[in-house]
């Protein structure tokens, strides 16, 4: 991939803000793309080069619905060229709802008196982890308020924790983290816990509208948030995650921010951003959100490919904010990650009762309830690949390292192959006969597709290694 920075007109520099609004709306305002155009930037991301600002706004001003139904071949296209058909899966677990913050789109915000206040204790968090590993879960985002309880520290302590749970064959193997930015010495901390990838949302770079949304607490600072992920990279954690919540502002600004985040990351650290997250906002307790910006889903499925396009080899996170239909959609030509099984209540994973969603209990609506094994039943059905895979974050091959992989394609030989053996292990702990039947068919498909690759990869290896796992051996990876 060949990376031609920018010249922006705030320069990019270690932990100093880098959005100039004016600039990413002139790129908006004054681009008025011809077809060639629009073909011609698809035609260079399919070469797997990441876009520019001024790239990246000629696709989102390609208003003619054929134009955008090519911008989703070229992402469909670039999804299968770099991440074959596999899909990850994970859960969120949320440990504490406390929250000084006042965002008035959130249901946990310091002002919603209706909103049930819990921290889980270690016992409580033992059993949520034992009831996602009895489901068959194997990588966590576990997910705070921002809240003086919650301290570096108390992260680092349930990260730990939560890598300690076994129980039979269940394992957490990736602890992801979604919290409140922290100092450098705080992500140090947090770091010592052996955490993934660690999220920091923006919510919106346009930083009057960030004013207009968040009302108190230290999340109002939007340069000490905007520069969050870079104090993570200081303190040594080269696997981080951006997002905007869209809905909050136009959304064509909010993708420019987003691209703008990642050419930053890249010009200061040498790595972009491990994952992108683009949740549309929801349903919440108390919300104070008046519309203006929602996001359809026709501008959604456009930005997504967009996305896809813009930065070839970030993971896309798709969330159970969206509905099943919405999903099937997206992960076709863009996503690479979903949750699945996903409960936001508060030690609602080990409950038995309470099935209907409480708002006051959440800090958000989920609109995808289905379980792990549906969604994972459904993938198989439609030609996936459902990967529970940790193997490049426990053998080093993160941050630049992982680039180094990921951006000639050599990714590509390590991880279809780890999801299939990890596909196996859930097939034969976890599934349903006919969803392990099912799934079984899927892997013989696809280690039939890698023997007709002119491709370094060792396919006896992988079936004595499916052999094993099928005769009582686990965690089994390349």
């Amino acid at each position: 991939m060949i990376f031609t920075p920018e010249i922006c007109r705030i320069p990019d520099q270690r932990m100093k803000p880098f959005i100039d609004a004016d600039e990413i709306w002139e790129h908006l305002n004054n681009t008025s793309p011809s077809a060639e155009q629009v073909r011609a930037v698809i035609g260079r991301s399919l070469a797997k080069n990441r876009l520019t600002l001024a790239e990246t706004a000629i696709l989102i001003n390609a208003n003619d619905p054929e134009l955008v139904e090519e911008i989703k071949a070229g992402a469909r296209e670039l999804k299968e060229r770099v991440y074959g058909n596999r899909i990850v899966l994970f859960a969120p677990l949320y440990i504490g709802n406390k929250c000084t913050n006042n965002c008035s789109y959130c249901g946990f915000k310091a002002s919603n008196n209706e909103a049930v206040r819990q921290t889980l204790s270690d016992d409580e968090l033992i059993k949520e982890v034992e009831a996602l590993e009895d489901n068959g879960q194997k990588r966590l985002i576990l997910v705070y308020g921002e809240h003086p309880d919650y301290s570096p520290e108390f992260i680092a302590h349930t990260a730990k924790l939560v890598y300690q749970v076994k129980k039979g064959n269940g394992e957490i193997r990736r602890v992801n983290i979604n919290a409140a930015p922290l100092d450098i010495e705080g992500f140090r901390i947090v770091k010592s816990a052996d955490i993934g990838t660690y999220q920091i949302f923006q919510e919106t770079y346009h930083p009057e509208s960030y004013k207009h949304y968040h009302l108190g607490g230290k999340k109002r600072n939007f340069e000490y948030r905007l520069t969050g992920l870079d104090r993570a990279q200081e303190a040594g954690i080269d696997d981080v995650g951006i997002g905007a919540l869209f809905g909050l502002y136009d959304w064509r600004y909010e993708v420019m921010g987003l691209i703008r985040h990642t050419n930053h990351l890249e010009a200061c650290y040498h790595v972009g951003p491990h994952t992108i997250s683009f949740p549309r906002i929801q349903e919440a307790s108390a919300i104070n959100f008046d519309g203006k910006y929602r996001v359809s889903d026709y501008d959604f499925t456009k930005l997504v490919a967009i996305l896809r396009l813009a930065v070839p080899y970030t993971g896309l996170i798709l969330t159970a904010r969206e509905s099943v239909a919405v999903r099937t959609e997206v992960m076709r030509f863009g996503v690479s990650q979903i949750d699945g099984g996903t409960k936001l209540e508060i030690g609602s994973y080990s409950e038995t009762v309470n099935e209907k969603q409480d708002l006051n209990r959440e800090q958000f609506q989920v609109n995808d309830s289905r379980s792990l094994n549906e969604i994972i039943d459904e993938l198989l059905s439609d030609g996936f690949l459902p990967s529970f895979c940790t193997a490049c974050y426990r053998l080093g091959r993160t941050g630049e390292h992982f680039m180094e992989f990921s951006v000639p394609g050599f990714i590509k030989r390590y991880c279809s192959p780890n999801a299939m053996l990890t596909l196996c292990e859930y097939l034969e702990d976890y599934a349903p006969l006919t969803t392990q039947e099912k799934g079984f068919v899927v892997i013989e498909k696809n280690l039939l597709d890698l023997e007709k690759l002119n491709e370094k990869v060792n396919v006896p290896e992988i079936r004595n290694r499916i052999e094993r796992i099928k005769a009582g051996e686990r965690d089994l990876y390349f």
